[in-house]
Order: structure tokens, then C-alpha cells, then sequence
């Protein structure tokens, strides 16, 4: 039967909090040897995106190491304050824009994925499609000639064209916008 490892005792976590004070690297390494499985796991709780809590779970430990002098023992317990930290940095992500813009354009990747595996039979100049795109502004139809008739992927044009690939999606996104309202009307 292996041994529990033993959690750090009051003594232990005030010694810990002394050397953070002092600005001791090696108790940031021990801080984060002890803690951040257990804080990425809230985190992983709170933003369900592997990628996305491994970042706020670096932006929060660099807020404690910051901020560990507002620390206040009396308050409650070091592990207590440090989830504190870090599930407002998670609230703070998945309110910025940039998440919201990157979460909004997920659905377009997932289309690609689904128009992939879409029988090899159907051609979209059958109803009229390609004509459609002719209406667009030339950047937002390289987008969508690369994406949905030339089969690349979001990652793809945006390599070929030269461009990030957030302005791809945000090319395609847009031309999608005007390509519904056109065949609507």
C-alpha cells in the first residue's frame, strides 16, 4: 500500500507564504509542484477547454506570486485564497472578447468537419451557390471558394492566402451572414 502524501501543515503553509513574500523562486516551484493539479481541475470545472485552463492556470499562479502579499492568513487558507485567484482569472477569460470571438467561431469549424464527411456526390452549382458568392466583397469570396469548394480546411486558407487565421474566420463568418440573407431573398 503506497503512502498518502502527506498535505502541508499550517506551519508548513505559513513558511511557504514567508518565502513567497521574500520572493524565493523555489517556493513558486514548490507552489505550483503542490497545488496546480487540484487548481487546474476548478479551473477545468469552470471553462471546460484543456487549452484555456492551462492558460489561466499560468495567469493565476503568476497573480498569486504577484499579489501574495494581500494574502491574509486569518482570512482562510493559502489553497482556499489561490482557487479564489484563479477562478476569477477563469471568469475574466471567458469574459473577454477574445474568448467570445474565438467561441462564436468554433460552430464554423465543426461545419467544416460535418461538410466533410458530406457524401462526394452533392454539387453545390446545383442550386446556385457559386453564383451567390459572385456577390461578395473578393477577399470574403477567396475565403469561402477555398473553404467550401476547394475543401480546405480554416487552418489551410488561412496559410494559403498569406492572412491569421482569425480573419479567415471572421472573412467567412461575415460572408456566411450575407450568403443567408441573399438566398433568403
Amino acid at each position: 500500500m503506497k503512502p498518502t502524501p502527506a498535505l502541508p501543515t499550517a506551519t508548513d503553509e505559513e513558511v511557504l507564504v514567508q518565502r513567497l513574500v521574500a520572493r524565493d523562486e523555489k517556493a513558486l516551484r514548490i507552489l505550483h509542484d503542490q497545488y496546480a493539479k487540484n487548481l487546474l481541475h476548478v479551473i477545468l470545472r469552470l471553462v471546460r477547454d484543456e487549452a484555456l485552463a492551462q492558460d489561466v492556470l499560468q495567469e493565476g499562479l503568476l497573480k498569486v506570486w504577484l499579489s501574495i502579499d494581500r494574502y491574509d492568513a486569518a482570512r482562510g487558507r493559502l489553497f482556499t485564497w489561490m482557487v479564489r485567484v484563479c477562478c476569477n482569472q477563469a471568469i475574466d477569460a471567458l469574459r473577454s472578447p477574445r474568448h467570445r470571438f474565438h467561441s462564436d467561431t468554433k460552430s464554423l469549424e465543426v461545419g467544416g468537419a460535418q461538410r466533410a464527411l458530406a457524401p462526394s456526390t452533392f454539387n453545390p452549382e446545383h442550386i446556385g451557390l457559386r453564383e451567390l458568392t459572385l456577390q461578395l466583397k473578393p477577399k470574403q469570396r477567396e475565403v469561402i471558394d477555398l473553404l467550401y469548394f476547394g475543401g480546405c480546411t480554416h487552418t489551410e486558407t488561412a496559410e494559403q492566402l498569406g492572412i491569421p487565421l482569425a480573419t479567415v474566420k471572421t472573412r467567412a463568418r461575415a460572408a456566411l451572414y450575407i450568403l443567408t440573407r441573399l438566398a433568403r431573398h
